[in-house]
């Protein structure tokens, strides 16, 4: 994992339109991507060797919202001094799509969460983390629990049960399948469509407008613009609980079909100990 590029190119986030994180802007949300695989180093996302598509002694984390925004990660980590490198892999994932968490964050957003989608395909980003790393981005999903998704490419699984059922399948450029990644899975469940169906994450902006549109008594909560929602939630504790019982109490939840794959575990890799303090979401 190299860290050397001298190219005379300018590879800071800022130059590469990747620095504004949605902790600090949340109608911004699920912020930028960048458009191929990179190395996360500091305030620069640097290209990854040619070889490298996997990494020993590091954890895969499927990236479904805001994770995959290198101006978000960096704030996560610099929020506990942790600068060391984070590899970003894009994965081309069969199986899971990106619904809508049915919480309301302390940082003003609505965020993403994964949902069982049997055939759908979707462009995402696998984060390698370290024991640190992983331990503070586990803590800042407070909302989450982070589930093990078993690929089809080398064990065979479904998220229904073993043997039967959709697959997971998340393919490397070089067309390798991992044998699997983690995922948070949101635990308050995620928003339906009003069929029933998950609904997919539109972006922020038109998440709230469509939210807003369609409930007079979160309008009466958050206000009647996406941004009025931004700024009222932001930091109001009590009131995102409210908004989250009141998708609830309104019928706007089901379930992402994920849930059956989380187990009872600790903060961070087997071993590493109890978890950090969670960072302010």
């Amino acid at each position: 994992m190299s860290e050397r590029v001298d190219d005379g190119v300018d590879r800071t986030l800022e130059a590469l339109g990747l620095a504004r994180a949605p902790r600090e802007d949340p109608l911004t949300y699920p912020g930028a991507w960048p458009a191929e695989s990179g190395l996360l180093v500091g305030d620069r996302l640097l290209p990854l060797d040619d070889d490298h598509s996997t990494y020993e002694n590091r954890t895969p984390v499927l990236a479904i919202g805001s994770n995959a925004c290198p101006g978000q990660l960096r704030h996560k980590l610099a929020e506990f001094g942790i600068t060391s490198p984070v590899p970003m892999v894009k994965v081309r994932v069969t199986g899971i799509d990106v619904g809508v968490s049915a919480h309301v964050s302390r940082v003003g957003y609505v965020s993403a969460s994964p949902v069982n989608s049997p055939g759908v395909v979707r462009e995402l980003f696998v984060t390698w983390f370290d024991t640190w790393q992983l331990a503070v981005v586990d803590a800042s999903e407070r909302a989450y629990d982070r589930a093990w998704l078993p690929g089809s490419g080398s064990v065979s699984a479904s998220v229904s049960g073993p043997g039967s059922g959709p697959k997971f399948r998340c393919e490397l450029d070089s067309g390798e399948s991992l044998r699997g990644a983690y995922v948070y899975v949101n635990r308050h469940g995620v928003l339906h469509d009003g069929t029933g169906v998950p609904r997919r994450h539109p972006g922020e902006r038109a998440l709230l407008t469509e939210l807003l549109r369609g409930s007079a008594r979160l309008r009466a909560l958050f206000g009647r613009t996406p941004a009025e929602f931004c700024e009222r939630a932001r930091g109001d504790r009590e009131l995102c609980e409210r908004g989250t019982r009141l998708f609830r109490e309104e019928g706007l939840v089901t379930v992402s079909g994920l849930e059956r794959l989380v187990r009872p575990q600790q903060t961070g890799s087997p071993g590493i100990g109890s978890s950090l303090s969670p960072p302010f979401k």
